[in-house]
């Protein structure tokens, strides 16, 4: 969805609002719709160790209603939602928007949207592992001699869900919603069927169950939060996937389907293992009749699936904004839709995902195992969400320190108290969320770094531009060749003379007709309007500037930009122009302002960027690239 229908959404029409909720259930609300199959049953396993009290599971099921109301109605569907850059939402539109306020808070804020992004995308890893394995597990109670083959059932899925990522989800994506609607209204019966089997857990409704449960246990209350916390799994989503539906689509499936849905079923499972406690080793699925089995399983792996593919296109579009806002190397972006820019397919990231999803279900071979490895990437992405919403209601809303604390700082409270809990699970498999999150911030930290490194080091032999115009327009005996066309230069620093322009002197000892010197600026909005696509500065007969500007949600289409270009007066001929690109082979130093190891990681990382010429769209027959060593 547009940002332009974003802030139009109050006149949308009924109909259009009830497709766009009903997309949104199969693409925002697919994670946090699988996790009835296995939050439940890992909340009860750290007080079933001296049997369970009905006062425990009643108490179990009041902490999840209302980790469901406080963290994703209250933080997310209510405030946050309304927290936008232009109609876009997630930790790096956030940080774009603050970015233009940052009052010096610049590397804070930049090191939060940093370790936001690299929890998603550990995160990103661990849902489709977890989901996929949890879903095929329900094989078991239909034939107990298919549990050898679970793991193998679940990487081949996940193998085939990867290898169509590049077909694009615009066929998959139209039937997503009626899939995870129809999952969301199994959710609903399953539960109200088995409510009646105690009407007890009606109780906790009840907030005096949750909080009286976690005083009493102490130790084993903050255990229990840990698993617990499985039960808002993929609220972030809700976030991120903003821009493509809009905050009232998103709202009303919330209400009228996902949170009923999600808060029946809770109440079925509490209902059933209060009535049967020997139910409590697989819950969820021993609420279907025999009969009912085979479709449960099969839908719960289609609606884990479904949830698996949303937080991989969400990769996509993180990764995307993250190349734009300077956060990551160049990569190949692949479009698999004509129509809609937001389905994207990045080849590099789905080969990472791929191989970590992959290590997930072979190293941990049980959701069980797995689900003691999930949580700390989550909890951590919304203790950070938290703390950047705290600087937006500051800056962009206007808030007085005192309300922003209010409102803001018991949530922050709570979700620390979630992460606390989940960091206990670090020696069982808690550690690998850290280490993929680490990893993803080094690589971020060490791009930005190196980047503004060989910026500084460059600009120190730079000629300023105005200087090196007036000196090569002088008529000489050593002036350069004239020959007919345009030549376009590609710089980040338009105010000084660009390398390949003065390679290209030095070699071919030729100037052509015409000069165009192009920057390509991302700015920290979604989306550039067209009329504010590029700036242009006349600086000699022969020398102009330009300038385009793209937003952090677009394509950098630089030829697709300059024909719109030329309709406004900037005289060339696509035919006969030439686009120079300057290459850097560059060399590690000692001495230079990184580590050895970071040097070469940043060298790493630069061979392996996409080609500037596919990046940018320019025409393959028209470039020309010129190489230079660099010291960094």
């Amino acid at each position: 969805m547009s940002n332009e229908s974003h802030s139009h959404d109050r006149h949308m029409t009924p109909r259009k609002l009830f497709y766009l909720a009903l997309g949104s259930v199969g693409v925002v609300y697919g994670d946090i719709g699988t996790s009835p199959l296995y939050a439940f049953r890992e909340a009860l396993k750290p007080v079933a160790h001296d049997g369970l009290t009905r006062f425990e599971i009643i108490s179990l099921i009041s902490l999840m209603l209302w980790a469901l109301t406080i963290i994703v109605t209250l933080k997310y569907v209510l405030l946050l939602l309304r927290a936008d850059n232009e109609g876009e939402g997630g930790t790096l539109s956030l940080l774009a928007l603050l970015m233009k306020t940052a009052n010096g808070h610049t590397a804070l804020l930049l090191t939060l949207g940093m370790a936001g992004a690299a929890l998603f995308l550990g995160d990103a890893m661990i849902t489709p592992a977890l989901s996929v394995l949890s879903a095929v597990e329900g094989v078991k109670l239909m034939a107990p001699s298919l549990s050898a083959y679970i793991v193998p059932i679940s990487a081949a899925i996940l193998v085939l869900l990867f290898v169509f990522q590049s077909h694009g989800t615009g066929a998959m994506g139209r039937f997503f919603g009626p899939i995870t609607a129809l999952w969301f209204i199994v959710l609903a019966i399953a539960g109200v069927s088995h409510i009646s089997d105690d009407y007890g857990i009606l109780a906790a409704f009840n907030p005096y169950y949750a909080v009286s449960f976690l005083l009493d246990e102490g130790f084993y209350g903050i255990v229990v939060l840990g698993a617990v916390f499985l039960t808002v799994t993929g609220a972030e989503a809700l976030y991120a996937d903003l821009g493509h539906f809009g905050r009232r689509p998103i709202q009303w499936a919330w209400f009228v389907l996902v949170f009923p849905a999600l808060a029946l079923n809770y109440l079925g499972q509490g209902a059933l293992v209060l009535g049967n406690p020997e139910a409590m080793s697989d819950p969820f699925y021993l609420m279907f009749p025999k009969w009912a089995l085979p479709f449960a399983v099969i839908l719960a792996t289609a609606a884990t699936i479904i949830a698996s593919q949303a937080v991989i296109t969400g990769a996509f579009s993180l990764v995307r904004q993250g190349i734009n806002l300077g956060f990551l190397p160049r990569m190949e972006i692949l479009f698999t839709s004509e129509t809609n820019t937001g389905q994207i397919f990045l080849p590099t990231v789905n080969t990472v995902l791929f191989l970590g999803v992959m290590f997930l279900v072979i190293t941990f071979q049980t959701s069980e195992a797995l689900a003691t490895a999930y949580g700390i990437s989550v909890t951590g992405a919304m203790v950070v969400t938290t703390i950047m919403a705290f600087e937006f209601v500051r800056t962009r809303w206007n808030w007085s320190i005192p309300v922003a604390a209010i409102v803001l700082v018991p949530l922050l409270v709570l979700e620390l108290i979630f992460l606390g809990a989940n960091l206990l699970k670090i020696h069982d498999g808690g550690y690998i969320p850290i280490l993929i999150a680490t990893a993803f911030i080094v690589v971020m930290w060490t791009w930005r770094r190196g980047t503004a490194l060989l910026m500084e080091k460059t600009r120190h032999t730079d000629i300023p531009l105005p200087s090196f115009v007036s000196s090569i327009e002088r008529k000489s005996d050593h002036s350069p060749a004239h020959v007919p066309g345009t030549a376009i230069f590609l710089t980040s620093d338009p105010e000084s003379a660009p390398a390949a322009l003065l390679h290209n002197l030095k070699h071919n000892h030729v100037l052509h007709d015409r000069n165009v010197i192009l920057t390509i600026r991302t700015v920290n909005k979604p989306r550039v309007a067209n009329s504010e696509r590029y700036k242009v500065d006349q600086v000699s007969e022969r020398f102009s500037r330009v300038e385009l500007l793209f937003g952090f949600m677009e394509t950098q289409n630089v030829s697709q930009a300059l024909a719109a270009l030329r309709k406004t007066g900037l005289k060339f001929d696509i035919m006969t122009t030439s686009f120079y690109l300057g290459r850097r082979k560059l060399v590690p130093d000692a001495k230079s302002g990184m580590p050895y190891w970071q040097d070469r990681l940043y060298i790493a990382l630069a061979n392996a960027a996409a080609n500037p010429s596919d990046y940018f769209r320019l025409p393959a027959n028209r470039v020309v690239e010129l190489g230079s060593h660099v010291i960094i």
